[in-house]
């Protein structure tokens, strides 16, 4: 009767065995697919596949423009109401002003 042991050895030994044969048939894979598209002349976008790496990667988000919702009413400058205060927007509060009175 065999032991745990000697089957973990033996399943070892056949991943190994595993791993050798996958190498072996997909360089002969790779090899095939590259003489037909030599062959025949194909390109990524013939195959339906996108050229480099950026395929992998997630689509960038475009930012989109905020409206702006606060405007200075000396300056014409705005601010659309996130991310740091203004400096004109500071000096109006500061004074005691309140910011809805800037609202466009």
């Amino acid at each position: 009767m065999t032991t745990y042991a000697e089957l973990q050895q033996k399943i070892a030994e056949l991943q190994s065995q595993a791993e050798e044969l996958r190498k072996r048939e997909l360089a002969e894979i790779i090899a095939d697919v590259k003489q037909k598209i030599a062959a025949y002349g194909l390109s990524a976008a013939d195959l339906g596949l996108q050229a480099g790496r950026e395929s992998t990667a997630a689509p960038q988000k475009t930012k989109t423009a905020l409206k702006a919702k606060y405007r200075d009413p000396a300056t014409g400058e705005t601010w659309v109401g996130r991310g740091a205060t203004p400096k004109w927007m500071r000096a109006y509060l500061e004074a005691g002003r309140n910011k809805d009175e800037f609202l466009i």
